[in-house]
């Protein structure tokens, strides 16, 4: 029996139509092989993976950024929470003064306090009927 011998030349070929997996592959060994020889922070290195650290920069600058606007909204929030406590307390508070407003006993101080002349009636209003005729209903 004899051994069929390939080419080396066939064998690199092959894993190059093999696709973007085999791609992937052959950097991570290349990478791997890099940093087992002292080699990862060459300039060849940046040149290979620019694609992958561009990508990871990005996407680090993204989560630096949301984290930034997250909790500036939150502070924010926080604020526009105190604010609406505020004008709810204020809210009660111009409630319960126009309530003492109304109150009968403090619309007869203030009539006799501005000397309006007004009273507080009692009694509800007599109707006077005149040659028998009846009032008319309102």
């Amino acid at each position: 029996m004899a051994k069929k011998t390939k080419k080396k030349g066939t064998e690199e070929k092959k894993k190059k139509k093999r696709g973007f997996g085999a791609t992937v592959t052959n950097t991570v060994k290349r990478n791997t092989e890099d940093l087992r020889d002292g080699r990862a922070v060459s300039i060849e290195f940046f040149k290979r993976n620019a694609w992958i650290l561009i990508a990871i920069l990005t996407a680090l600058i993204a989560v630096m950024g949301l984290r930034y606007r997250t909790k500036t909204r939150m502070t924010e929030i926080k604020q526009l929470n105190r604010q609406l406590e505020r004008a709810e307390s204020e809210k009660l508070h111009e409630k319960a003064w126009y309530m003492t407003l109304i109150r009968e006993t403090e619309l007869t101080r203030l009539t006799t306090e501005r000397r309006l002349g007004l009273r507080y009636q009692e009694e509800p209003p007599v109707v006077i009927e005149c040659d028998g005729l009846k009032p008319a209903k309102q």
